[in-house]
């Protein structure tokens, strides 16, 4: 139970993290944001280390760095989906991706979840794709990706769901008794690989650096992925990756329920179906 808590609470974190981060990227560039996020994650791990304990080690070192990396190159795909606008198609596939990773992957180390237990991450990993997907009764909001860009969006989302799948395979392999050591790590990598891509893009950025209240936010956006990646670091000590890897991946559903609330956007029946079919998995897991 304290798995599938922690898992949770990293959903419920990394989802907030991202509508936080969407609703600023509407007034501020998104590249300007995810640096900022992922400066301010990097600063939070970094305190909370020495508090932690754990000692340094070369399992802790090399599989958090490999998070790190996967961490930074699915938010530069997806950053690439938002900039070609292909979001409807590489959010779904990103979702769901970073699901059947790290699952495959634990299925392949070993783990062995109980019958009750397998047939909620079976149900569950659909409803991540129905959630994500957004609007999907042909109200032509995905005009776009119909008039050419299905194949981009779907290698932005393949590669950003590859991208998050390695962030919780190498989180959830980096062992036990290193503390916070792999997530420092990992968050080290993936701001490394984030100031790769805006400074590769600055030459197209436009536009305003943002309000100080802007700015703060997308700080505030990367304070709340720093205590998802340390959440799922913990459950993954506690629990299965099968497990907690998919729970973890069900924080669209967070994003969807807070535009619900907050900007008062309509959920889509498939997005609603998602969130039952979830409901349903977890209660399987949870009792499995």
């Amino acid at each position: 139970m304290t798995a599938v808590g922690l898992a949770l609470l990293c959903a419920l974190a990394y989802g907030s993290s991202d509508f936080v981060a969407g609703l600023t990227s509407r007034r501020m560039h998104y590249a300007r944001v995810g640096l900022l996020g992922q400066l301010a994650a990097t600063v939070a791990v970094w305190a909370a280390v020495p508090f932690t304990g754990g000692s340094v080690t070369t399992r802790a070192l090399v599989w958090g760095a490999l998070s790190g990396i996967g961490g930074g190159v699915g938010t530069v795909a997806l950053y690439r989906g938002l900039a070609r606008g292909q979001m409807a198609v590489a959010g779904p596939v990103s979702a769901a991706g970073a699901a059947v990773v790290p699952v495959v992957a634990g299925l392949l180390f070993g783990e062995r979840p109980s019958a009750v237990t397998l047939a909620g991450v079976v149900v569950v990993v659909p409803a991540i794709w129905l959630i994500s997907s957004g609007s999907s009764d042909g109200d032509g909001a995905g005009d776009g990706v119909r008039r050419g860009g299905l194949v981009e969006g779907a290698v932005d989302g393949l590669v950003a769901g590859l991208g998050f799948g390695l962030l919780f395979l190498g989180l959830g392999r980096a062992g036990h008794g290193s503390g916070l050591w792999p997530t420092a790590f990992g968050q080290v990598t993936s701001l490394a690989v984030v100031v790769l891509f805006a400074a590769a893009t600055r030459g197209r950025v436009r536009g305003p650096g943002g309000t100080t209240p802007q700015r703060l936010a997308a700080v505030g956006s990367g304070v709340l992925s720093a205590v998802a990646t340390v959440t799922y670091l913990l459950s993954a000590r506690f629990g299965l990756i099968v497990v907690v890897a998919v729970l973890a991946s069900l924080y669209p559903g967070v994003t969807v329920l807070l535009a619900r609330v907050v900007l008062h956007e309509r959920m889509s029946r498939w997005q609603l179906a998602g969130l039952a079919v979830a409901a349903a998995g977890i209660v399987a897991i949870t009792v499995g």
